[in-house]
């Protein structure tokens, strides 16, 4: 039989699958050709870029260069052609595949190339870059336990010399994912002929170390790979490579990417800080509609040469890649957000104490976004400053009092932040959050009895006028008119057109239950220009004819306001509204502590008790005063006397009936202020039990007042309160004791807590005592910064922008509520490491 001409299909797929094998198995055989010398002029050929382009060692000799006028291989020229194509799309992402989002370099895998693991797999490019910038360390790492209980040590950093001086092991590099040590230059220049384990799998025996490292340091082939790595980069830092022609046209790339992205990134910093839209309906310069982010970008190029060659490098394609695309955009927003977000935890894990703070409102995307702010005394600066920190939205699908713990949670460990360090929570009066069975404030006081709830105290005063305005009938519907005014004049732009006429400096305002300045602000116009609203009024009667209805009202509400009684009532609720509303205001700051607001919580208590005595008078003087100007008889309208039928055992006279002033003064006033006086004194009675924990300790003059029996009282309840788990914040004795010294050694005069936290810590011997006053000034007693972030949520998510990535959203947010932090980032770092990034690639893409 003769032999057949093809093969079957069973012996074509045991052949395919042979020559695989034996592709896989021979997969970079080549590479053990290309060996690092000692020799510095000579370095381990890199393996292929991301986009499959195999770059050129500037180490190489030129005579071992591929001839660039020789033929090229069809699948390379295939390769390059594709990747030109992908790095020329308009809007390019420039480095998705290259970094992340701490904006380290990545290699293939996905790790950073300052990773040891990565070092064996980098190209030229990367280790370059590596070469110039050396190891990276980082700090406040907890190294793990090996079996005999050793672990790596910052320590291991430094050798110390015979003579006492100490040397800095730059060399020496931990890798936190193997838990392992590398020799940096050995593990990047080493020979087949390498026998340490530093410059290949790494050394995790702990015990051993010091001596290895002795031997490591003092070996040739250490010395000799040091030398080496010294000397290239000083070479590439002096552009005395071997190819310094393309280093030097690298680094001039560079330069100018560096002044182009300044300009990018100002005008990003411009749009955020602000608030402001980015993107129009298209993405091309020089086009209507084209957004504001491309509209500044213009701008600044009528002025500037270094943008107007930019520009015009885009419109003649000389560049495809012009970072001026939305993708950019966002990439620019998070590294700023990344780099004010970095530069806000440091503060809070240097302050080691944070509180939290919580509130919860829907988007215009209708999203619930739970703001999450933290509270911390900012210890990295010469004198110590109560702060508040946005730290970002969390969009929650479930709001119960489960969810938005979970949520909570989840985003402290992200941030690596310890839930251990929480002493303070801060969230308003919803049953979510302050439930005592079910709320997050319980919740968190289970795993961590340290965190101490604290009710916003601003949402209480608002509660507080909100029991008032509903205590009687007669309340009920004075608040009722005030809203009625607004609402006839604010339908028709023509009667709101009658009421600038007539009245020419406060308009009425509406009325709002969580608006904290709502109630203050509708009275205020109506209490001050009475005559001016009443003539308002009588102008709709004549001019609004076509209008039965609006005539009608306006009829009413003249009425209502020549009412001796409403008129009283207006001066009354005023004081009232004027009083709380001046203690809401000062306790909206972001630096109030707890003693500052227990002053002002007595002080307005004390103020209504006054008033319930004296006010009903001097309210009646000021309201005959208005009563003047507007020719109104000051008069309380006479009711009926009703009288009820006697029973046949009643032998009593008559029953007393109560003038119509006074059945106003005890049905009304007395209801209102009372009223007042309950309600302030229940809802804030859970700080006066923070009194029993802090009151020694919030000033001088408390502190100074004790005597050593009752200091050791209030110091031994202070450290059960902080006490868990058989762990203490303070020390009792030593903080009794240092309380003790500090009563002789405070300066004479009145100091309040914040203050005296200056003192210690200027002195730096009250460590104890320095600890106290810093969870005293971090447990938080309002919410108003959480109700701040609203507003800002309000401007950037708003009906046109409904689409906004979670991320960008942030990102915006962060960059506008943390500006000043924003302003003060030194961003020549970033913008340098990006600029030579793009600048490397684009020049391996265009050569």
């Amino acid at each position: 039989m003769l032999p057949k001409k093809q093969l079957s299909g069973a012996q074509k797929r045991k052949k395919r699958k042979h020559d695989d094998q034996l592709a896989e198995s021979q997969r970079g055989a080549l590479h053990k050709f290309f060996v690092s010398s000692s020799n510095a002029d000579v370095n381990e050929v890199g393996q292929e870029s991301d986009h499959g382009q195999q770059e050129h060692d500037h180490n190489l000799n030129a005579e071992d260069e591929i001839n660039e006028d020789g033929p090229m291989d069809e699948d390379l020229i295939a390769e390059i052609d594709a990747m030109e194509d992908t790095m020329g799309q308009e809007n390019l992402h420039p480095s998705s595949d290259h970094e992340n989002s701490n904006g380290d370099e990545l290699d293939g895998s996905g790790l950073s190339i300052y990773d040891p693991r990565t070092w064996d797999n980098l190209d030229n490019r990367k280790r370059d870059i590596l070469i110039e910038k050396g190891p990276v360390r980082e700090l406040n790492l907890v190294f793990p336990k090996d079996d005999i209980g050793r672990h790596f040590s910052y320590a291991y950093y430094s050798r110390d010399l015979t003579n006492g001086e100490s040397v800095d092991r730059k060399w020496l590099v931990y890798c936190k994912h193997e838990d392992k040590v590398y020799c940096f230059c050995c593990k990047l220049f080493k020979s087949n002929k390498s026998k340490s384990f530093l410059a290949s799998d790494g050394v995790r025996d702990w015990q051993r170390l010091s001596r290895k490292l002795k031997e490591h340091e003092s070996s040739v082939e250490h010395l000799t790979n040091m030398n080496t790595w010294n000397e290239v980069r000083l070479r590439l830092s002096k552009n005395r490579t071997i190819d310094d022609d393309m280093q030097r046209e690298i680094s001039n790339e560079k330069e100018r990417w560096r002044h182009v992205l300044v300009r990018i990134v100002s005008a990003v910093k411009f749009l955020a800080k602000h608030n402001l839209a980015f993107r129009g309906s298209n993405e091309k310069l020089y086009q209507d509609n084209n957004g504001n982010f491309l509209g500044t970008i213009e701008m600044i190029a009528e002025f500037d040469p270094v943008m107007q060659e930019h520009i015009r490098r885009i419109k003649s394609n000389e560049i495809h890649n012009h970072y001026l695309g939305h993708n950019i955009q966002n990439e620019l927003i998070s590294l700023l957000a990344d780099a004010v977000k970095e530069y806000i935890l440091k503060i809070v894990k240097d302050a080691k104490y944070f509180s939290v703070i919580l509130d919860c409102t829907p988007d215009a995307s209708h999203q619930e976004q739970m703001t999450l702010i933290v509270r911390c005394v900012n210890m990295s600066i010469g004198i110590p400053r109560v702060e508040e920190f946005f730290l970002g939205f969390l969009k929650v699908d479930d709001t119960s009092g489960l969810g938005l713990f979970e949520v909570l949670i989840d985003t402290l460990k992200k941030l690596d932040l310890n839930v251990a360090d929480v002493r303070g929570q801060g969230y308003d009066n919803g049953s979510n959050m302050k439930g005592h069975t079910k709320g997050v404030q319980n919740r968190l006081l289970q795993i961590n009895p340290k965190a101490l709830y604290m009710p916003c105290a601003c949402h209480s005063l608002n509660l507080t006028l909100c029991d008032m305005a509903k205590s009687c009938r007669q309340a009920i519907s004075f608040f009722g008119v005030i809203q009625r005014i607004y609402a006839l004049f604010a339908r028709s732009t023509k009667r709101w057109k009658v009421l600038l006429d007539n009245v020419p400096k406060l308009t009425v305002k509406p009325l709002s239950n969580t608006r904290w300045e709502s109630r203050i602000k509708s009275v205020q116009p109506i209490r001050y220009q009475t005559p001016q609203i009443r003539s308002a009024l009588q102008k709709v009667e004549e001019v609004c004819t076509d209008d039965p209805s609006a005539v009608s009202d306006a009829q009413a509400l003249v009425g209502t306001l020549e009412n001796f009684e409403f008129i009283v009532g207006m001066v009354i609720w005023h004081d009232v509204l004027f009083s709380i509303n001046m203690v809401s205001k000062k306790l909206q700051s972001k630096i109030v502590c707890m003693d500052t607001t227990l002053k002002q919580i007595e002080g307005v208590i004390s103020y209504f008790q006054k008033y319930r005595v004296e006010g009903f008078d001097s309210s009646i003087e000021v309201a005959k005063a208005i009563a003047a100007d507007m020719d109104i008889e000051p008069k309380f309208p006479t009711k009926r006397q009703s009288k009820r039928k006697k029973q046949f055992d009643e032998t009593s006279d008559e029953e007393m009936q109560l003038s119509s002033m006074e059945s106003f003064r005890v049905n009304y006033f007395i209801v209102i202020v009372d009223t007042a006086i309950a309600s302030l004194t229940s809802r804030f009675e859970q700080l006066k039990t923070f009194e029993k924990v802090f009151g020694f300790l919030f000033n001088s003059d408390n502190l100074k007042s004790l005597d050593n029996n009752d200091l050791r009282k209030h110091c031994t309840t202070f450290a059960e309160v902080f006490s868990h788990d058989n762990s203490s914040d303070v020390d009792l004795d030593d903080f009794f004791s240092e309380l003790k010294v500090l009563q002789v050694t405070l300066p004479d005069g009145f100091m309040s807590a914040p203050e005296i936290l200056q003192f210690v810590t200027t002195v730096d011997c009250y460590p104890n005592v320095s600890i106290a006053y810093r969870i005293l000034l971090t447990v938080p007693v309002t919410v108003a910064s959480a109700e701040r972030s609203f507003s800002k949520l309000k401007l950037l998510r708003n009906c046109l922008r409904t689409t906004m990535l979670q991320e960008r959203l942030n990102g915006l947010t962060m960059c506008s509520i943390e500006k000043d932090i924003l302003d003060n980032l030194d961003l020549d770092t970033i913008i340098n490491d990006f600029a030579s990034r793009n600048a490397r690639r684009i020049f391996f893409v265009k050569n």
